[in-house]
């Protein structure tokens, strides 16, 4: 069998940098249209914000907040087929300031039906590169299951209630078969603890998610959204580890040169920390956004320092963010380039 599928990560998932100008303009250089856009403003304290072709182009949800969607018609107001078009509005246009937008693939269609849980859902579903959309009404029932479209079980599932403030929980690599254990927020720097009432009595499999009957995931009538991730050998990784509190610290094995990398601490209150290559190409400056945070990009500590490898990261400080003694952590990560191409060709790091 081939090392992976996919020899051209940026078919999939994609990183694209622009200045803003206030007035409407094309962002290209995305490679694909955009199923999954996050857009977020480097150089002011906007919020960040998550658009789809399943709930529409011009709908926000934010993951800094618990805020219900919002639609801006002078935000994101197109996907094209190497990118998207941005207005005027200052979160994600603003004269002058600078954007980073994170970019997946689904199958490039607005979803179709699903009938493989309990709860009917809308799926956009890229089986090759492990993604999936997924929209559903809730039930306000107790141990439902949702069909996410993929031909595995997704390692990564966040949900965010649409209609009301709500919590974004996360489903997460450190999941076990005790209910509801693990969890946490996409939206906090909260620790991983039992949140009742999430999962219900159906963890993740091959075809669906559970939900219980919390309001941040099950209520009678009110839409829902969920992104679901699994790995795949040579683009995507998620998975966890334990910190050894040295500067010569963990190696996280991925299998491929990472484009972005995302980290929690799950034992303590640490924020979300987001990096990629575009932002800080070849381990220079450690530059961090903060997915719980409409904070400005900053340049993080050396004890936050890590390398991007060929074949994965290696960590290279102690701080509590990344690599505190006994401490347990998360992480998602994307490919820029797979370890071994499909051909059996190996590829370096620069």
């Amino acid at each position: 069998m081939a090392y992976t599928t996919i020899d051209k990560p940026s078919d999939y998932f994609n990183t694209v940098l622009y200045t803003g100008t206030g007035s409407s303009q094309n962002i290209t250089g995305v490679g694909f249209q955009p199923d999954l856009l996050w857009l977020k403003s480097r150089s002011n304290a906007d919020f960040h914000y998550f658009q789809d072709v399943v709930r529409g182009v011009t709908k926000q949800l934010a993951t800094n907040t618990t805020g219900a969607e919002t639609s801006y018609t002078n935000g994101v107001t197109a996907f094209g087929t190497d990118g998207f078009t941005v207005d005027s509005s200052n979160w994600s246009n603003r004269s002058g300031g600078t954007f980073v937008g994170w970019n997946w693939l689904a199958d490039n269609t607005s979803g179709s039906s699903n009938t493989d849980g309990s709860i009917t859902s809308t799926v956009s579903a890229n089986t090759t590169s492990g993604f999936s959309i997924v929209s559903y009404t809730g039930t306000a029932n107790a141990n439902e299951t949702v069909g996410h479209g993929l031909n595995s079980t997704p390692d990564i599932v966040l949900i965010k209630n649409r209609d009301r403030a709500t919590e974004w929980p996360v489903i997460n690599p450190r999941r076990t078969s005790t209910v509801d254990t693990n969890m946490t927020y996409f939206n906090t720097t909260s620790i991983e603890s039992d949140h009742n009432n999430i999962m219900g009595d159906n963890l993740p499999n091959a075809t669906t998610f559970g939900i219980d009957d919390d309001t941040s995931v099950n209520v009678n009538g009110e839409n829902f959204i969920a992104y679901c991730w699994h790995s795949v050998k040579g683009f995507s990784k998620f998975g966890s580890y334990v910190g050894n509190g040295s500067t010569d610290g963990s190696f996280i094995y991925t299998g491929f040169k990472t484009a972005m990398f995302i980290i929690k601490n799950m034992s303590a209150s640490e924020a979300w920390a987001i990096r990629d290559t575009k932002r800080a190409p070849y381990n220079v400056g450690n530059v961090d956004l903060f997915p719980n945070l409409s904070n400005v990009e900053t340049t993080s500590a050396g004890g936050n320092n890590y390398d991007i490898l060929s074949n994965g990261i290696k960590l290279r400080g102690a701080d509590a963010r990344q690599n505190q003694s006994g401490q347990n952590y998360i992480y998602m990560a994307f490919a820029e380039n797979p370890f071994v191409t499909s051909t059996g060709i190996p590829t370096t790091a620069r």
